[in-house]
């Protein structure tokens, strides 16, 4: 269910933008959007978990957060971010 640090680390590195970034809202995004994918894969299984299920609502309430934000402050960021990551909006 959590994400492994060899692929939380090809995610920084993948969405990055500079050497060294961890918190920028695209690195924490990118993160979250692996969050979620795991585990709406564990909810096709473990339909009657709903404490997981409050978590996979806040995850999705922080990503929409910080997407937001960053369509607020920079467009092209944002859309450059969701055409990377595949998000509908």
């Amino acid at each position: 269910m959590s994400i492994t640090p060899d692929r939380k680390a090809e995610l920084i590195r993948t969405h990055a933008r500079s050497e060294g970034d961890t918190g920028s809202a695209e690195v924490q995004v990118a993160i979250l959007s692996e969050r979620i994918a795991n585990l709406t894969e564990h909810f096709k299984t473990h339909k009657k978990d709903n404490h997981s299920r409050r978590g996979l609502l806040k995850l999705v309430s922080q990503r929409r957060s910080l997407l937001d934000h960053l369509k607020k402050s920079d467009g092209n960021r944002y859309q450059a971010l969701i055409g990377t990551l595949g998000l509908r909006r």
